[in-house]
């Protein structure tokens, strides 16, 4: 049974809005708190995993900053573990007892919005349009749901080609893969010599999106209602069976599909026995540690007839419709868009959701660049509280026509019908 909410109705202002040294805005289009101290509570997980250094950025420069610049305004900012937050979220949901501001996985946005519990931004914050102009389309879009847009995009990610000079003279080229074509000589060139072509560990959206857009097709059509006619269309069964004919070939390892004993796209690349993965800029540390000595080369995901696309990650700042201080909590909304809060964040590897911001981010690592290239056409998974069911979904059908169990059309077949009723709230 699904519980439904009622969202209050916003009090929208029309005038002007002044912004302040510090990116935040005096005017709210939420309504106004400025007659009273006010302490708005923040939730999110930037600890997570004994990250401290993203919290400390948090807690000791960019809250302190968003205070001085606006007194009468407290920033409680409550620290929960990643894998914790979603049920916090929706226990506190069924119990009225939400914060005024949430940092969610961008997969979270849709799921929450069709619960009632998240205030419409487009609607209630009067610039909302000009600050969403300022960030990268894709990364916006993660916030839409049946119309409205429910957050703002408050760090981003993607996935990029990443290769090896080992691998790249194993194969016999000079460069990293551009195309589609370029992949299908590398993968002829590798045959036989036990390093594998491409590797990746799940068959779900954010694995396989990169390969469906780039390859020309779509998931649904653009209301996102509908998958049967978009998922199992020639040029998506075209890109799938290409794939099930590398891994028939050897030259993509069971690690796709869910087999044990294959070795993890972290360690098969550093050792060679992967030659490309597509994977998001915290690889660096990840090999930082472990693999010191190896030295990946990133570059742009390979195009098809769709050219180069890949998938957004991140998380987006919502605010609940429960919030007593809208206005408040859309000042630091506000300040969550400035420079000030994306570059001090970017310090810490959250990758800036501003292009504007992209080259002085690059001087921090020269390979986010790539990153930023690559977001400017990267596109957000399918905009719906079944997104997990969605990908279980995808996992369940591909895998068969991986195995041998099934031939790539009628997996897409059943799948696209799958998803129809998922879309369609069945």
């Amino acid at each position: 049974m699904k519980r439904s909410y009622k969202i209050g109705s916003a009090v929208v202002i029309a005038t002007s809005v002044a912004l302040i040294a510090s990116g935040c805005s005096t005017g709210a289009g939420t309504g106004s708190d400025s007659h009273k101290d006010v302490t708005i509570t923040f939730w999110g997980a930037y600890g997570n995993g004994g990250n401290s250094t993203q919290q400390d950025a948090l807690n000791k420069t960019l809250i302190p900053a968003f205070e001085k610049a606006n007194p009468g305004i407290t920033v409680k900012y409550v620290d929960v573990a990643y894998d914790s937050l979603l049920q916090k979220l929706t226990t506190s949901a069924a119990g009225g007892k939400l914060p005024d501001l949430v940092r969610a996985d961008l997969g979270w946005v849709p799921q929450f919005a069709d619960l009632g519990v998240l205030e419409p931004l487009s609607t209630s914050m009067s610039d909302y349009k000009a600050l969403a102009a300022k960030d990268y389309p894709g990364s916006v879009a993660t916030n839409r749901y049946k119309g409205e847009y429910y957050g703002l995009p408050l760090d981003t990610n993607t996935r990029v080609l990443i290769t090896s000079q080992q691998a790249l003279d194993k194969a016999g080229v000079s460069e990293p893969p551009k195309t589609f074509a370029d992949l299908k000589t590398m993968a002829t060139a590798l045959k036989g010599t036990g390093v594998s072509l491409w590797a990746d560990s799940k068959l779900e959206a954010w694995n396989i999106a990169p390969w469906i857009w780039s390859g020309g097709g779509e998931f649904t059509n653009k209301a996102e209602t509908k998958a049967t006619g978009y998922l199992n269309s020639a040029a998506n069964a075209a890109t799938i069976q290409m794939l099930v004919d590398w891994y028939k070939e050897g030259l993509i390892p069971n690690l796709l599909t869910g087999n044990s004993g294959a070795v993890a796209t972290q360690d098969g690349l550093p050792k060679n026995d992967y030659a490309t993965i597509f994977d998001g800029p915290w690889m660096a540390g990840v090999w930082s540690g472990s693999y010191k000595d190896f030295h990946p080369i990133y570059a742009p995901i390979p195009a098809g007839k769709g050219g180069s696309v890949s998938v957004v990650g991140g998380e987006d700042i919502v605010m609940t419709a429960s919030s007593a201080h809208k206005a408040a909590a859309a000042k630091f909304i506000r300040f969550t868009q400035s420079k000030q809060f994306q570059i001090e964040m970017a310090k810490t590897g959250q990758l800036t959701v501003q292009p504007r911001l992209a080259d002085q981010q690059a001087e921090m690592a020269a390979d986010y660049s790539v990153y930023s290239d690559q977001l400017k056409t990267a596109k957000s998974r399918i905009a719906s509280p079944n997104q997990s069911k969605i990908d279980a979904v995808l996992a369940a059908a591909l895998t068969p026509a991986f195995t041998g169990g099934t031939t790539v059309k009628a997996a897409l077949n059943s799948a696209a019908s799958q998803i129809d009723a998922l879309l369609s709230g069945d």
